[in-house]
């Protein structure tokens, strides 16, 4: 440990001299009664110091401990179904140590329960050699969720004694004959957050993250190992959308980080999530979820931290091969936080005041997700999906935080604010939005639903497309003026706008659609339109063709309340569609229209 002295304090900012001992990213204990701090620049012997804790009432002349450690978190069994603050302080244990509903200052609480005993049954035996990132045991954290004790980084041995039982986390569980002599190990690891955990191989991803939002998994999909980003102004539904992937998605774990949002907003999580019942697993949507929350009225500098501490968790349970994703609402926040900082620093600013290395900082966020092969001897994929909501001020996308997280993300779900006041959601704009999986998404649906999947997807996205551009022409002569194959594609444009796309996330059937059911559903739709265009080319007038299926057109769009297990009666419906329109062919086709 190094003693310095506080010589400067400017909001989250503090200066000590003395320090030329001690390292960038060493943690320290700020002032008399301790505030966790990081220092984060080094000028000859005088340190700047990003305090994670409120630094009123802290002057000049008060000491600064190093620690020798960087921002470091705990990891191992007892992380599910927690919430943690931004630099992982269990939240829950933390107001039952100060009795306060608030963070008090200086109080040091652990990540991980040391008193809880752990069920470990060991993977390995006495005398087999391991490496690192190698099982040697499980731990059943929860009913869905098996926790598998790695050997830690830069560790490899034979076994020189494992045992099954119940043990805490800081009991010894096994040991290795290492070439530096015999390590005893406990089912806990450290991993610095602001460095990436190693893997062996980085591979291209491809299964899409299904996530049951049919505007997402239809026409914008993410693949597990992706990364997207969602920005919109104020009220078009950022953490709506976010809160809708981190319950219904087809991952094993999910890390939610709540950065500089609004404290209800977390609240809500906490609510609903543990009522919620995954369609995957059949228990709560808690037993797989990680919150880490650092909201607006938290300290500052630690929703810098958040975000690392958020996305080495999501690495841990990547190494040992699940497939996680990660929510970050909102990565603006978080740039916030950077400015901050920077400008106390006194450093040249780049866009909007924002810090000139704020892109290289976004891009080394996204870095880190990604499908990969985990170290040992075992050959485990695992992967993690980051997902970035962006607030930028009014919705304009051309502020920096946005511009420099597209240049880094492969799907850009833009929100629109005109869609939200319409109370279309999820209010994802379907002309402005993009995803560059597309294409490998396509073909593996194709191939698991034996469909024509990707011509469905294309030709329904045509038509969104060319009422876009009829409307143009509607708003300047008016509807009249269109042919009746065009007012078809309105009415048929219409129909996938309000009877697929919208979504109600508040409805317990609509909330979540599987990617059965979405083929099941858009294929219903081109069906009638298809179905309807025969029926103008053989005669029929469209006023005729649309009194005919009014109850018919009725049932298409309350077809998004089938409960999955009654996919059956789509097909019953595709059936009526068919007779339906040849009777409107029969009645009032060629024959009478001569």
């Amino acid at each position: 440990m190094k003693k310095g002295k506080i010589i400067k304090v400017s909001g989250p900012l503090v200066m000590a001299e003395g320090m030329e001992e001690a390292n960038i990213q060493d943690i320290c204990q700020v002032g008399e009664i301790g505030l966790i701090g990081e220092i984060i620049e080094m000028r000859g012997d005088v340190a700047s110091i990003q305090v994670y804790e409120e630094t009123s009432g802290v002057g000049p002349g008060e000491p600064v401990v190093t620690t020798g450690e960087a921002l470091s978190v705990e990891l191992g069994p007892g992380l599910i179904a927690q919430m943690f603050d931004g630099i992982q302080r269990p939240l829950a244990e933390f107001m039952d140590v100060t009795k306060s509903d608030f963070l008090v200052r200086g109080v040091s609480v652990e990540a991980l329960d040391r008193t809880k005993k752990w069920h470990f049954e060991p993977s390995v035996a006495i005398g087999d050699e391991v490496i690192s990132g190698d099982i040697v045991g499980t731990v059943q954290e929860t009913k869905v969720i098996t926790h598998k004790i790695m050997v830690p980084n830069g560790v490899k041995g034979k076994v020189l004694d494992i045992k099954a039982g119940a043990f805490d986390l800081n009991e010894v569980v096994y040991t290795l004959e290492t070439e530096n002599g015999s390590k005893e190990l406990t089912m806990m690891q450290k991993w610095p957050v602001r460095r990436g955990r190693p893997i062996a191989k980085k591979l291209n991803p491809g299964e899409p993250m299904t996530t049951g939002q049919r505007v997402i998994d239809t026409f914008f999909p993410v693949v597990k190992g992706g990364a997207a980003a969602v920005p919109g102004p104020f009220g078009a539904g950022k953490t709506v959308v976010q809160h809708q992937i981190a319950k219904w998605s087809d991952v094993e774990i999910v890390v939610y980080v709540g950065c500089g949002e609004r404290g209800n907003e977390m609240t809500d999580v906490i609510n609903e999530f543990p009522e919620l019942i995954d369609p995957n697993t059949g228990e709560s949507i808690m037993e797989r979820t990680i919150l880490i929350a650092n909201t607006s009225n938290m300290p500052v500098a630690a929703r810098e931290a958040s975000i690392y501490t958020g996305i080495t968790i999501a690495e841990y349970f990547r190494d040992m091969g699940y497939s996680v994703a990660i929510m970050a609402d909102s990565t603006s926040r978080w740039a916030e936080a950077l400015r901050e900082m920077s400008g106390r620093l006194e450093e040249m600013p780049g866009d909007e005041g924002y810090p000139a290395y704020l892109g290289s900082r976004i891009a080394e966020y996204y870095e880190r997700a990604g499908l990969a092969i985990a170290l040992g001897s075992e050959g485990r994929q695992g992967s993690i999906t980051a997902i970035g909501a962006v607030s930028p001020p009014g919705g304009d996308i051309s502020e920096p935080v946005t511009q420099n997280t597209l240049r880094i993300v492969k799907v850009f779900w833009g929100l629109d604010s005109i869609l939200a006041q319409k109370r279309h959601f999820p209010s994802i704009n379907w002309l402005s939005s993009y995803s560059l999986y597309l294409t490998e998404v396509g073909k593996y649906n194709d191939e698991i639903l034996k469909t024509n999947w990707s011509a469905m997807v294309t030709k329904a996205m045509s038509i969104l497309q060319e009422e876009s551009q009829l409307e143009e022409i509607v708003r300047l002569v008016g509807v009249d003026s269109l042919s009746e194959k065009d007012r078809l594609t309105l009415e048929v444009a219409k129909s996938i706008r309000e009877d697929y796309l919208q979504q109600n996330a508040f409805d317990d059937v609509d909330t979540y659609t599987s990617r059965q059911k979405q083929y099941e559903m858009l294929h219903l739709i081109l069906t009638f339109g298809d179905e309807a265009q025969k029926a103008l080319e053989m005669g029929s007038y469209l006023t005729e063709i649309m009194d005919g299926t009014s109850k018919l057109r009725d049932r298409i769009a309350r077809s998004k309340y089938i409960p999955e297990t009654e996919l059956e009666k789509f097909q019953q419906i595709k059936t009526d569609i068919e007779l339906n329109v040849k009777e409107i062919i029969a009645n009032g086709g060629m024959t009478n229209h001569a």
